[in-house]
């Protein structure tokens, strides 16, 4: 244990140390300019100046260039420029470092990656979590299921990246999304949206203050926004491709009594109807296709052939109360308490283009699954603050219960010859379902983290340490396989599931004030994400948790009077137990070799042997070169390796274990990406002209973690190059009530390109994978009150 205390101490002298190296002497002393306010979303201070940016990642309120902790935030007018209405929108790259994709062809479950770290596989299931925690306004999102929904009036998302396990806890190994909504100002204001765009998309919005009244202030929000599909379904009746249908309604209530004293409750509820995307097949594989499937090696406006298809349709409410009490100078009590539940119907038939062919027979997998979570989480918060000591204290207690379940079956016939295609004879209510599962998962923590600055350097030092006791328990049965209860060497029965983890996640950090406005730092932190059991599993048996210790340094820059900034990292770090999934086919016999019964084949987890790497480097730039224009880039490079693993279960007709190992490749994790945005402002007496232009960029990255056959290397997705814009005339006075509107054009995807984002590969049926989206468009209007 000493000698590891050595080695660490010499580590982060000796990090810390080519930290200070990247204060150049471009960054020469400069004395701290005063401070302008800057107007509601503006990106520059009335001087010029880059305006500061506030985030609450070590749970209070300060700036973005002070805190050391590499972070990216997109701001509300970041959002609107993007045309970004829910978290789905961000798959294109707006912050290099986090990728958000759909769970498989399903908008209504999303992958989220910081740093190649968050999923390796299927996160669609009850008992298994993902490796970056999601929050809004301080509570933590328990499933991937529901992230697709309409975001409402948002203040900033914060990405905070690199392992979290002490300030937010379990479940953020590769980072957190912290998500801020727009708080009750207390004052009448009313901003109403509405917009139009091709594919039949509108959208309607509206965000409303009133007066304060009784120390009472109220906010109100609502928002529409539809799609019709970006590909066309053939067959009449059905639901197209990748199109959505969203809704809620939030209302917030903040009371403040007296100085020091807040009550803040938030209900919101949404609907979010969506249908999945459309899976292309780009080459052939061994097995014959039918005439009627071509390869299509272009994104289509029209499906091959026409199915069965409906939306998916998610529910979801919640209630929070934050309640906030100064207790004295400098020091707060804070208390969050949530409540959450959400419905989720899947139904996925996007892939027929890749099905097997055989003359008469049956073809287009119809998946079906449904997922009903609710959860409860209360957290303490004690937040401190001296001249020389900042800290925080709590305690978290976290509730959850989720159920599953899923059917599938092929719903379409070929003719004689391939030629037609009819709607096979099925009936959703009595097919049996595949598997179903329930799960309670119970956590427990208690959490310290302090800051220290020391009488010493004029004060540019400071040291922070921190750690968290985590406790998870779950218990819950999977009670049904292949439509019946399940058996497993001759026993039937639910296959039970009661484990419990405890964990002790660190954090130190020091930091340096190179002058007021370069500040640099060295990190070392541990996070880990909760074991677990996979419910498409036969045995349903455990796995542990998986867990990431990482090392970073850093510098964070503003120079040539606060009009550039520049922050810089780099991380490496140890990935140990990863979880990761393999086919299983089980197959069990008698004392005499008889068959006793068959299964289809099945998914088990285990924790991968060895340890992994992660590392990489990520910078920041924004400049403000003159009034009204802006300029920003970001660009991250990640390496993830993951050791090579023996597929541990049972394979083959003979049920035998082959102890090769085999490749794992890391998947959502492009080795480079990078994403750069032009803005710019100019009045024009009672208006002012406004135009944004962004470009995104990923080197491509691969979507499944193993090779689909022995000697068969998986195909990486290909490289993608997404530009957005947006260009409007904004501020135009309507009245001499200080009514204003603003009217804008917007376009994702300006260049209409196309690449397949994911990519994979069967023997049998050949190549095949999603597309990004085809170009969208619109116009908005906004009248503010």
């Amino acid at each position: 244990m000493t000698s590891f205390n050595l080695r660490f101490a010499g580590r982060l002298f000796a990090s810390s140390a080519l930290a200070l190296l990247l204060a150049t002497p471009a960054f020469a002393a400069e004395p701290e300019p005063a401070k302008t306010a800057a107007p509601d979303d503006q990106k520059t201070n009335a001087d010029g100046s880059l305006n500061e940016v506030i985030v609450t990642a070590e749970k209070r309120p300060q700036s973005l260039q002070k805190t050391p902790i590499a972070i990216s935030v997109l701001s509300a007018e970041d959002l609107q420029n993007r045309h970004v209405q829910s978290l789905v929108d961000l798959q294109d790259g707006a912050i290099p470092s986090l990728r958000v994709a759909p769970f498989y062809s399903r908008n209504s479950a999303l992958i989220m990656n910081i740093r190649g770290i968050g999923v390796l596989a299927d996160s669609n299931q009850p008992a298994r979590d993902q490796g970056v925690g999601v929050y809004i306004d301080g509570v933590y999102l328990g499933r991937a299921q529901g992230l697709g929904t309409a975001l409402y009036d948002i203040e900033s998302i914060e990405v905070l990246k690199g392992p979290q396990g002490t300030l937010f806890g379990r479940n953020t190994e590769g980072g957190a999304v912290s998500i801020v909504t727009k708080k009750p100002t207390g004052q009448f204001g009313l901003t109403a949206t509405a917009g139009i765009g091709n594919f039949g998309s509108h959208k309607a919005e509206a965000h409303l203050n009133l007066p304060e009244w009784h120390n009472f202030s109220v906010k109100l929000d609502g928002i529409v926004t539809k799609r019709d599909g970006l590909v066309a379904n053939p067959l009449p009746g059905q639901s197209d491709f990748n199109g959505f249908d969203r809704h809620g309604a939030h209302v917030e209530i903040l009371w403040k009594p007296e100085s020091g004293v807040s009550a803040d409750y938030a209900f919101d509820t949404s609907y979010d109807a969506s249908t999945p995307l459309y899976l292309q097949a780009i080459t052939a594989g061994t097995l014959a296709r039918a005439p009627a499937l071509p390869l299509q090696p272009d994104r289509v406006r029209t499906a091959s052939i026409g199915v069965p298809q409906q939306e998916s349709i998610g529910r979801t409410h919640g209630h929070r109360l934050t309640l906030g009490l100064d207790i004295a100078p400098g020091l707060q009590l804070k208390s969050i308490t949530a409540y959450r539940e959400l419905n989720q119907s899947q139904y996925d038939n996007g892939g027929q283009n890749s099905s097997t062919y055989k003359p008469n027979g049956a073809f287009s997998r119809y998946s079906l699954a449904g997922f009903a979570q609710n959860q409860f989480s209360q957290e303490i918060q004690l937040i401190g603050d001296t001249p020389r000591l900042k800290y925080v204290l709590g305690a978290m207690a976290y509730r959850e219960h989720t159920e599953d379940n899923a059917q599938a079956f092929n719903s379409m016939l070929w003719n004689a010859d391939g030629t037609a295609a009819t709607v096979a004879t099925y009936n959703i209510a009595t097919v049996p379902y595949d598997r179903a599962s329930r799960i309670t998962t119970r956590s427990i923590g208690a959490f310290g983290q302090a800051t220290w600055t020391p009488g010493i350097a004029d004060d540019r030092l400071h040291l922070t340490a921190g750690a968290r006791y985590t406790r998870d328990m779950k218990r819950g049965e999977l009670f049904i396989v292949n439509g019946k209860t399940p058996s497993v060497n001759g026993v039937v029965a639910p296959r039970a599931l009661d484990a419990a983890w405890s964990r002790v996640d660190p954090l130190v950090t020091l930091a340096y004030d190179v002058t007021q406005a370069v500040h640099v730092y060295g990190k070392w932190s541990e996070g880990y994400k909760s074991g677990g059991a996979n419910s498409r599993s036969l045995t349903y048996a455990p796995f542990n948790p998986e867990t990431l210790s990482m090392f970073e340094i850093g510098a964070k820059s503003e120079f040539l009077d606060r009009r550039v900034r520049l922050n810089l990292a780099a991380y490496t770090g140890a990935y140990k137990s990863i979880q990761i999934d393999f086919q299983a086919n089980y197959l069990q016999f008698d004392a005499n070799g008889k068959l006793l019964e068959t299964t289809r084949t099945t998914i088990e987890t285990t924790n991968a042997p060895g340890t992994g790497r992660a590392k990489g480097i990520e910078a920041e730039l924004t400049v403000a070169p003159m009034a009204g224009l802006t300029l920003t880039a970001s660009y991250s490079y990640n390496d993830l390796t993951i050791p090579a693993t023996v597929n541990p279960f049972p394979q083959g007709v003979n049920g035998t274990v082959v102890a090769t190992p085999i490749k794992i490749y890391p998947v959502y994790t492009p080795a480079h990406a990078a994403s750069g945005a032009i803005d710019y402002e100019r009045p024009m007496g009672d208006y002012s002209l406004v135009a944004h232009l962004d470009a995104n960029y990923d080197s491509g990255f691969y979507a499944n973690y193993n090779d689909p056959a022995p000697g068969v290397n998986q195909p990486k997705g290909d490289p993608g190059f997404i530009v957005n814009g947006r260009i409007g005339v904004t501020d135009i006075a309507l009245n001499d009530t200080g009514a204003r509107l603003s009217v804008s054009a917007w376009a994702r995807n300006l260049l209409n390109e196309q690449h397949l984002f994911y990519k994979t590969l069967n023997t049998a049926t050949g190549v095949s994978g999603f597309f990004n989206e085809a170009r969208t468009y619109g116009l908005e209007a906004t009248v503010k009150f």
